[in-house]
């Protein structure tokens, strides 16, 4: 299984003189790995253990920029955190912890990069225990719609829920003093993340004890996108001892999910992250491109992250699936293009994409259509990028067609947007294809900082670094 490795350069700061790397092809990819633990988990098993009573101990934790910017705003509102095992364990104990909240005039200062679960599930989070608080980010996290979710909170806060940048994008200023109803609403068409915001913070909301009800009630309005994420969520939660109920309503058309969520708080446990399936689909996906046979220890289909359906997705282009105990593997080519709906797997579209690039036929991805306010637009700039390739490529409101051309595929220089899955997916072009190479590198530590060196390892072949 790869290691970690110190002299890794996609762990090097952007700034640094690499400039961009190139996977070598040399034949089919044959071996056994092991991802690191799940960012979704991790992210939302924070959140759960910093709103619980007792000592909670997260084991198998993604080291990652996204979980590092959520435990610096956790301790910066004045929860224990303690980081061991080169961060893979993370202890958080709330017995007697007093939480710090900010005033009017200076709100706690909390800075989340570009991590939309950070910004998404601390909002939610803050705003149900009050306090004074102000999120901020890089500039693309300032272009994240996060509206939807701004209206959602305003409406059951004694407070406010402000975005500070046009079209209701952050930075977040919210002033609040905690929950005072207990129904709402909020649409589920740009992102789930504000549902399982809202779903987490409930069992913490800061209201009246005379006159709490047994449950809090969230109903989603239009399309949910990316279901299987809200179910994540719900399991987390019930690890944690929250009870949460989802149901589908059989009256009202507009309305696709129900949720009611118990009022008794979180306790603290112990909580094992299982290996992130997003950051599988690369490795599954070498074996696609590549005629080999990859297996990834961790996941099975009984997972809770939805992502490992990728498998069913390589499957259908002809690949075999093979379901270990504790693992998952796939074999053989990729074989024809499909016609699929991404919707509840979205975040492994553009691994599907550069698969696609080797198969006969057109894919046809469809139901992603809020893959454009990701960390970057998912399917405008994920279609250039193809198209660079040597791919025909059309976009779709909800998606893309993609196939290789007839002139065939060549090697270019291509950009990552500062997109960490932008650089991961599209690196696997150069499985197949000689000379292509990803600029910015680094930006891999958004969610996976080791993804180079543990696709070398895989591999057994070093990249090529370009230094600037």
């Amino acid at each position: 299984m790869p290691q970690q490795t110190q002299t890794d350069p996609s762990r090097m700061d952007p700034q640094n003189s690499v400039s961009t790397v190139a996977l070598v092809p040399g034949g089919p990819v044959m071996g056994t790995i092991r991802p690191p633990g799940s960012k979704s988990l991790t992210n939302r098993a924070l959140i759960c253990a910093a709103l619980a009573c007792g000592t909670s101990r997260i084991t198998g934790a993604l080291v990652s920029e996204d979980t590092e910017v959520m435990i610096d705003s956790l301790c910066k509102i004045g929860t224990e955190v303690r980081v061991t095992d080169s961060g893979r364990v993370i202890t958080i104990d709330q017995t007697n912890t007093p939480k710090e909240r900010g005033t009017q005039n200076a709100p706690i200062e909390l800075y989340i990069a570009n991590s939309g679960t950070s910004i998404r599930f601390l909002s939610a989070a803050l705003s149900a225990i009050g306090g004074h608080y102000r999120l901020n980010g890089l500039p693309r996290m300032h272009e994240r719609p996060i509206g939807d979710l701004g209206k959602a909170i305003n409406s059951v806060i004694s407070g406010s829920m402000l975005m500070e940048s046009s079209n209701d994008c952050p930075p977040v200023l919210i002033h609040s003093d905690g929950w005072k109803q207990n129904e709402l609403g909020v649409a589920g068409s740009v992102s789930s993340q504000y549902l399982s915001g809202l779903m987490m913070a409930a069992p913490a909301r800061a209201i009246d004890s005379s006159t709490t009800p047994q449950t809090v009630t969230i109903q989603v309005h239009g399309e949910l996108v990316s279901q299987p994420y809200v179910e994540m969520t719900a399991s987390v939660m019930r690890a944690f001892g929250a009870e949460v109920e989802l149901s589908r309503p059989t009256v009202t058309p507009d309305e696709n999910l129900h949720v009611q969520i118990g009022t008794q708080g979180y306790q603290g446990v112990e909580y094992e992250i299982e290996p992130d399936a997003s950051a599988a689909s690369y490795f599954w996906a070498a074996a696609a491109i590549t005629g080999g046979s990859v297996e990834v220890l961790g996941l099975t289909p009984e997972a809770i992250q939805g992502d490992v359906n990728f498998c069913q997705a390589l499957r259908k282009m002809g690949c075999d699936l093979t379901i270990g105990s504790n693992s998952m593997t796939i074999s053989g080519r990729a074989k024809n293009g499909i016609d699929i709906d991404m919707n509840e797997i979205s975040d492994t579209v553009q691994t599907l994409c550069v698969v696609a690039l080797f198969a006969e036929g057109p894919t046809r991805i469809r139901g992603v259509a809020h893959n454009r306010f990701k960390e970057t637009d998912r399917i405008g700039d994920l279609a250039c990028e193809l198209r660079k390739l040597g791919a025909d490529v059309q976009e779709h409101h909800d998606g893309l067609t993609v196939q290789a051309s007839r002139a065939g595929l060549k090697g270019t220089v291509l950009e990552t947007y500062q997109d960490h899955r932008m650089a991961m997916s599209l690196s696997l072009a150069g499985l197949s294809i000689p000379g292509v190479q990803i600029s910015n590198p680094s930006c891999t530590a958004k969610t996976y900082p080791n993804y180079f060196a543990d696709m070398e390892s895989l591999l057994g072949r070093p990249h090529h670094w370009q230094r600037g």
